[in-house]
C-alpha cells in the first residue's frame, strides 16, 4: 500500500487564514494578468489606454501590475471595452452582456 505525500501547499490550503489570503492574491493576479493580455492583444500602451478609459496611467499601471486591490467594475469593464472586447454573463439558458 502506498501513501499519498502531502507537499507543502496542501498543508498550507488546510489553514482557513492562508487560503483565504491565497485565494484573494490568486484572483488578484489573475485580473491583472487578464488586463494586460486585452492590452497586448490590441496594442494599447498604459497611457492610451488610460487616456481611452478616464484614468491616470498610474492607476493603469498598477492594475497591470496586480498592485491596485478591488479594482470598481466599472473600470474593468471601460478597460475591457476600450481593448475592443465585451463581457457577458452567461449560464445554460441565458447570455447576457454587461456594461
Amino acid at each position: 500500500m502506498t501513501k499519498k505525500l502531502t507537499t507543502t501547499f496542501d498543508k498550507w490550503m488546510k489553514n482557513p487564514t492562508i487560503k483565504r489570503a491565497y485565494e484573494d492574491s490568486y484572483q488578484e493576479f489573475v485580473l491583472s494578468e487578464m488586463i494586460r493580455a486585452l492590452m497586448e492583444n490590441d496594442h494599447k500602451s498604459v497611457r492610451g489606454l488610460a487616456k481611452k478609459v478616464g484614468l491616470s496611467p498610474t492607476v493603469i499601471q498598477d492594475i497591470r501590475s496586480g498592485k491596485q486591490e478591488d479594482m470598481k467594475v466599472k473600470n474593468f469593464i471601460s478597460i475591457v471595452h476600450a481593448c475592443g472586447y465585451h463581457l457577458f454573463l452567461v449560464n445554460e439558458h441565458e447570455k447576457i452582456p454587461v456594461g
